[in-house]
């Protein structure tokens, strides 16, 4: 059947199809124009943890979100594809976690590491897993590239993007990042973790052709981080900057304007859910009070989609499901309107805003 048919037989205003991939969508790899990579990876976690389990709670949390989206109102016929991720990226994951967790003991109780031998042998068989996975990530992403896809990534921690960066950097040769988190993830090899979730930017950074990081709601970090953050091409925009500008009268909307005038002409879109205030996902790993809602930050990339930038991207990180499905339904939501905002900005077809205003 063309894609054609099964968009004329298929009725979204109906539950989405169990079996279907994620949204409950009947199209297949070839007939999605945007491909999702999940990346079930969180090694290096050293508070709160579960981010590994996001790509499968946002994945079973995707079949109850109704496809009328009012932005987007035709975003589904485009197809939105849920690729499958190695078996052995979870399996690894799970090992390296348990293999990474003296190491964050013995550095919490102060040890020095130079007098454990045992666990630098483990540091560095984490490392280089860590590299591997990235490698394998890149290679993913640009497998589904040169078929002439749109390819996004949900995490799993914040670690798990790096390849995904490093993949668009052989397409791109200048591009920046718009990064929405709590923290500012320039730390340099955090607890020894050369690819740490806290290192991520730090890494990014060591890209050549990223040009540019603007951080929005940024809210917690260390000394090094500013020290990183001021000699380095990075934008920050602190929460508690950001709110001191609104009580003093700048709109949300002046506000945006500023955040996307400082992006280069491509931008790639980093999504830490703990951007937002902690209520949106209380499960993720490391919740700081403060944020800014998720109509803000939908405000925000529907007005980079409409800017003149070309959005190259994007990966939404540390959904960490909990007790009930909330979690996953707020990154489900989003990740539906990143696709939305992706596609607009590239010319798709994604059908007119829906309007209830009457005169």
């Amino acid at each position: 059947m063309t894609k054609e048919e099964i968009i004329q037989n298929f009725d979204p205003s109906q539950p989405g199809l169990a079996d279907a991939t994620i949204f409950g969508l009947p199209f297949s790899a070839q007939q999605s124009e945007i491909i999702i990579i999940p990346v079930p990876w969180e090694v290096t976690v050293s508070y709160g943890s579960g981010a590994s389990e996001g790509p499968k709670a946002i994945l079973e949390a995707s079949f109850q979100v109704d496809l009328q989206h009012q932005e987007f109102s035709e975003l589904w016929k485009l197809g939105m594809y849920y690729d499958e991720a190695p078996e052995h990226w979870a399996k690894d994951s799970i090992a390296y976690k348990k293999l990474a967790q003296p190491i964050i003991e013995a550095l919490e109780n102060g040890e020095d590491m130079e007098s454990l031998p045992s666990l630098q042998f483990d540091l560095k068989k984490i490392n280089a897993a860590c590299r591997e996975l990235h490698t394998e990530v890149k290679e993913k992403v640009l497998y589904w590239i040169n078929k002439g896809k749109k390819v996004v990534l949900i995490g799993g921690d914040h670690s798990t993007p790096l390849g995904y960066y490093e993949a668009l950097a052989t397409q791109h040769d200048n591009f920046g990042i718009l990064h929405l988190d709590a923290h500012m993830d320039l730390r340099i090899a955090y607890e020894g973790f050369t690819y740490s979730h806290a290192s991520i930017m730090y890494n990014a950074l060591q890209i050549p052709q990223i040009s540019k990081i603007v951080q929005v709601g940024i809210r917690d970090f260390c000394e090094q981080e500013v020290e990183v953050a001021q000699s380095n091409r990075v934008v920050v925009h602190t929460d508690m900057d950001m709110k001191a500008e609104t009580f003093n009268g700048k709109t949300w909307h002046q506000q945006c304007d500023e955040i996307i005038a400082a992006l280069p002409e491509k931008v790639t879109v980093s999504f830490d859910i703990d951007g937002m205030y902690q209520w949106y996902c209380p499960n993720t790993g490391t919740p700081v009070p403060g944020g800014f809602s998720f109509e803000q930050a939908t405000y925000l990339l529907s007005k980079l989609a409409a800017s003149e930038k070309e959005i190259i991207g994007f990966d939404l990180v540390e959904v960490a499901p909990g007790d009930t499905d909330w979690d996953g339904n707020v990154g489900a939501r989003m990740l539906f309107h990143m696709c939305g905002m992706l596609a607009k900005n590239n010319g798709m077809n994604v059908g007119e805003k829906i309007n209830f205003k009457r005169k």
